[in-house]
């Protein structure tokens, strides 16, 4: 069954090139009415224009799409409120949102400014964060809203230089984990999708990475599904040249230890703790607390 968008209104934030480009053109390219939002500014979030943005309404108006521009930054709570008003005043409703917007200020922990550090986390969680919550009572109203936190394999597995960014993608993580259980009795369906593609984001690599196999237009396919009609919620969705996988947080059975010896009885039994034999992926964080309290009754003998 084709994926179809018909009647729907999505907002993608970061569209003004790379990723956000190509989600809101396929997202065009399949029916959808998009609110392109881009600060316009440089990686590292200075400077702002509303060319770039602009620009990517005119390509989906070119195809017979309809599109509108949003300049502000996703930091920016009355600027992103303006945007979600300005969408329901044209299209009354808010079907879909992919919080998409970041910046990179890359240094390794050493040299990284505690004003970097928070710089980058306000624009990648705090901008997913107000973003949301901007379109989060709308969704509820409608008994229906699909979101999309961008986190990254930076964020769920580390790389050298990129402390303030992985915090921040990992944090977006621990978001949509929360919303996807408040949002469910309402159809709010809340996934992750971490991407590999070559944007201006990734222009340092250079040769490191084989750009021609990376194009973000590779990567939409996946978003599609994550925004449809069916889509799944709490899914950490990995995408890139052409490849799809999933990522997942997941717990192990571990083992019971008390006593005054217990630090030196958790060093002794850290390869058991850590079997991956049985693990499970939680339903919500109250499982790890139950986990232990199963491995407690059965060493007291109930």
């Amino acid at each position: 069954m084709t994926l179809r968008f018909d009647g729907q209104i999505a907002i993608v934030t970061g569209a003004g090139g790379g990723l956000g480009r190509a989600h809101a053109l396929a997202l065009a390219a399949r029916g959808a009415a998009v609110v392109v939002n881009d600060l316009g500014g440089a990686r590292d979030g200075t400077g702002g224009s509303a060319t770039a943005a602009e620009a990517v309404v005119a390509e989906i108006e070119a195809m017979g799409g309809q599109a509108m521009a949003a300049a502000g930054s996703v930091t920016d709570a009355t600027a992103v409120q303006a945007m979600v008003d300005a969408a329901m005043a044209r299209w009354g409703r808010i079907d879909i949102l992919v919080n998409n917007a970041g910046v990179l200020r890359d240094k390794s922990f050493a040299k990284m400014s505690i004003e970097d550090f928070r710089f980058v986390v306000d624009v990648h969680l705090m901008g997913a964060a107000i973003c949301t919550k901007a379109v989060w009572e709308i969704m509820r109203a409608q008994n229906y809203g699909r979101i999309v936190m961008t986190t990254s394999s930076s964020g769920l597995y580390g790389n050298f230089g990129q402390a303030n960014y992985g915090a921040a993608k990992m944090a977006l993580v621990g978001l949509m984990q929360t919303l996807a259980i408040e949002g469910q009795k309402n159809d709010i369906r809340v996934n992750c999708l971490a991407p590999t593609a070559h944007t201006r984001m990734t222009e340092d690599l250079g040769a490191a990475l084989p750009l021609e196999a990376l194009g973000p237009e590779l990567v939409s396919p996946g978003l599609l599904h994550l925004v449809s009609r069916d889509a799944p919620t709490r899914c950490i969705l990995g995408a890139g040249a052409g490849g799809f996988e999933r990522a997942y947080v997941t717990l192990t059975q571990g083992v019971h230890i008390t006593g005054e010896d217990a630090p030196e009885q958790v060093a002794a039994r850290f390869d058991q703790i850590s079997d991956r034999a049985g693990e499970i992926v939680p339903d919500m964080g109250a499982a790890q607390g139950m986990l232990e309290l199963t491995k407690a009754k059965v060493s007291l003998g109930g």
